[in-house]
């Protein structure tokens, strides 16, 4: 009786480990295939975008996207029997970006024009920072957004005067 709850534990870490640990081999496969996966979508919805290529290949591209969004609902919903608190992962930036992955295209099925916002998908790509240990990168992003923030004024004044120069020049030369 005591061998069942430490089977569910061991069974759970192992799946918490491979989802969610990329520093061991295991982990670094499932986020490699799940980037290659992220642009393999991807592209296929910024194919399907183009009408020749839409009219040779959209069946084949969209049974693509439904595959690849068959995988991403099983990978969120193994993320959350992963973790501890699935209500906490659900609501962090990922498990947000993870939930709206997969949403477009099961929303296309009742609201013609979503699928196309697949390519929100995109989004989940900003796991390779975590893949590739890239992390110090975001304190550069950092600093980044406080030279933004410092810089606020001057920007706005310079988008307002080019905004202000663009419907001048535009109205002489409708005119």
């Amino acid at each position: 009786m005591s061998n069942a709850p430490t089977h569910g534990k061991n069974w759970r870490n192992t799946l918490h480990e491979i989802i969610f640990e990329a520093d061991t081999p295991a982990g670094k496969a499932f986020d490699i295939l799940l980037l290659i996966l992220i642009l393999l979508s991807t592209l296929a919805v910024i194919l399907e975008s183009v009408a020749t290529v839409r009219n040779a290949i959209g069946p084949v591209l969209r049974i693509v996207e439904w595959v690849i969004t068959l995988i991403f609902t099983a990978e969120y919903i193994l993320r959350l029997v992963a973790v501890r608190q699935p209500l906490g992962y659900a609501r962090s930036f990922f498990g947000i970006v993870d939930l709206l992955a997969i949403l477009p295209t099961w929303l296309s099925l009742f609201f013609v024009g979503t699928q196309s916002l697949a390519v929100i998908r995109a989004l989940r790509l900003l796991r390779v920072f975590r893949i590739l240990k890239l992390a110090h990168f975001l304190r550069e992003a950092r600093l980044l957004r406080a030279a933004i923030k410092a810089s606020l004024g001057k920007i706005i004044v310079f988008l307002g005067t080019i905004s202000t120069l663009v419907i001048i020049i535009g109205a002489v030369m409708y005119l």
